[in-house]
């Protein structure tokens, strides 16, 4: 492969722990490992900034509470966080020029969270810029490049968060998920990547790209760990209007559970013509597994899925348009030298600071919501968005989860598809209707194609059915 990276060190939280307990290692010893892996795969341009200092201190700290007995969940646990999601005191440029100068002022509620469960912080990573792309080439500070062959892309928008564990980063990262950006780096990358329910996690303190569609969720090496990290940042947040008022289960109880009974479906619409034959090849050969395990497998029908994309795009660039509207160069972020009036300052702000794909999408939500288009386009789209959360309402009144691939490809070679959007967006075919619908799924690995390229495989769940995705995640995961 062209340019592989050579990780050093791959650590699950459970190996963390028990070499914290048996007193092998130290957090402080373990976040110095991490942040030798940060310096030495600099190539990859995963991170965009990194709190070495800030991270020490962190894990001096839990070091502490570990010796006082006083630790917290996470404890040991190192973690990245995508740089759309606020740090306090620290930068959140969103992968854009227009936002490289701002600092936050406060903390995430799922920043806060971690760090009272003892998780370190390690820094901020690349991504598609306002979190718009599917190969994290758009970002105003270069791409990020997929540790197994650097010619290709780790996917998008979460691109920096996903090669930070997958390249041993850190133990866990955060993303965001507004169609995909979450499980299609995942698969790109060979790791885990869980989209939770709507409302499910807190989005205080996440830049908004679609208002309605984006989620927070973490990647990590093993499901247990994914599982681990959404149980500490999941949770009701009054400072989050969208934030559902629903119990937090024990999402780690959830795995290791028997898997016989449980009803599987498979949506014939995700496996018709587009999709590579070695993924197909390589879910079939998953399914096998749960039908050996005891599972009942059926196909099932998602008759609106091929409106999905369209659907998608007509939405979220709409609500990209009026939340991207705040960035005019008068308040805060970029403003552009030697304008002459107001309207001048605007619009030189906005077309320097902006990189290409954002004002696409600017300009296509922009003209779906101007007056005699509304009705055709941005009104149809909510009522079909409507139509594809009543298909997911009716066929989990017949099965208890959905399988199907993540992406229609593997990881394609960086600048193959940047000057085709419609293609580039076609790579979120498969992940677009979960945040349509607002339910959760995951992405984990699926084994390989012949250029030894990790496949991904998606499970989807009804809405608050985390607990039974990532139960049929973790049987896959140790069935092989």
């Amino acid at each position: 492969m062209d340019g592989k990276y050579r990780c050093t060190s791959m650590r699950t939280f459970d190996s963390i722990s028990s070499d914290l307990s048996a007193g092998k290692t130290s957090c402080e010893q373990i976040t110095q490992e991490y942040l030798r892996a940060v310096e030495g795969g600099k190539e990859l341009n995963a991170f965009l900034a990194v709190f070495r200092e800030s991270a020490l201190e962190q894990a001096q700290t839990v070091d502490r509470r570990l010796t006082a007995g006083t630790a917290g969940p996470l404890a040991g646990t190192v973690v990245a966080i995508k740089d759309v999601i606020c740090v306090r005191d620290e930068a959140v440029t969103c992968g854009s020029k227009i936002l490289q100068d701002f600092r936050s002022l406060y903390d995430a509620t799922v920043v806060s969270r971690l760090k009272q469960a003892d998780a370190v912080i390690i820094g901020k990573t690349n991504m598609d810029e306002f979190a718009m792309g599917s190969s994290t080439e758009n970002s105003a500070f270069g791409r990020v490049k997929l540790p197994l062959d650097q010619s290709r892309v780790p996917g998008g928008s979460s691109g920096g968060s996903a090669v930070a564990v997958a390249a041993g980063m850190a133990t866990a990262s955060l993303g965001s998920d507004t169609g995909g950006s979450i499980r299609q780096p995942a698969a790109f990358t060979g790791i885990v990547g869980l989209k939770p329910t709507y409302g499910r996690v807190s989005r205080y303190g996440l830049v908004a790209f679609a208002s309605s569609f984006d989620t927070i969720g973490p990647f990590a090496l093993t499901v247990k760990d994914a599982a681990r990290v959404l149980h500490v940042i999941a949770g009701y947040d009054e400072r989050d209007s969208t934030s559902a008022a629903v119990p937090v289960p024990e999402y780690a109880g959830s795995l290791d559970k028997e898997v016989r009974g449980v009803r599987v479906g498979i949506p014939r619409e995700y496996f018709e013509e587009g999709l590579n034959e070695e993924i197909r090849a390589a879910l079939e050969r998953k399914i096998d597994l749960l039908r050996a395990g005891g599972v009942e497998v059926k196909e099932v029908s998602l008759p609106y899925t091929e409106y999905a994309i369209a659907t998608y795009y007509i939405l979220v660039t709409a609500e990209a348009s009026s939340n991207l509207a705040r960035y005019d160069g008068a308040r805060y972020g970029y403003r552009a030298r030697r304008t002459g009036d107001l309207l001048e300052m605007y619009t030189k702000s906005r077309s320097e600071g902006f990189g290409p794909e954002v004002k696409r999408r600017i300009m296509l939500g922009t003209y779906v919501l101007s007056a005699g288009y509304y009705d055709a386009y941005y009104r149809k789209g909510q009522k079909v968005r409507r139509l594809i959360q009543e298909d997911f309402i009716r066929v989990f009144q017949e099965v208890d989860c959905l399988v199907t691939p993540t992406s229609p490809t593997t990881a394609f070679k960086a600048g193959e598809k940047v000057d085709d959007p419609l293609q580039m967006y076609l790579s979120d075919i498969y992940t677009t209707s979960a945040n349509l619908a607002g339910i959760p799924g995951i992405s984990i690995p699926c084994g390989r194609d012949r250029q030894g390229l990790p496949i991904g495989l998606q499970i989807l769940g009804k809405h608050f059915g985390e607990p039974m995705i990532l139960r049929v995640a973790d049987f896959l995961e140790t069935a092989g």
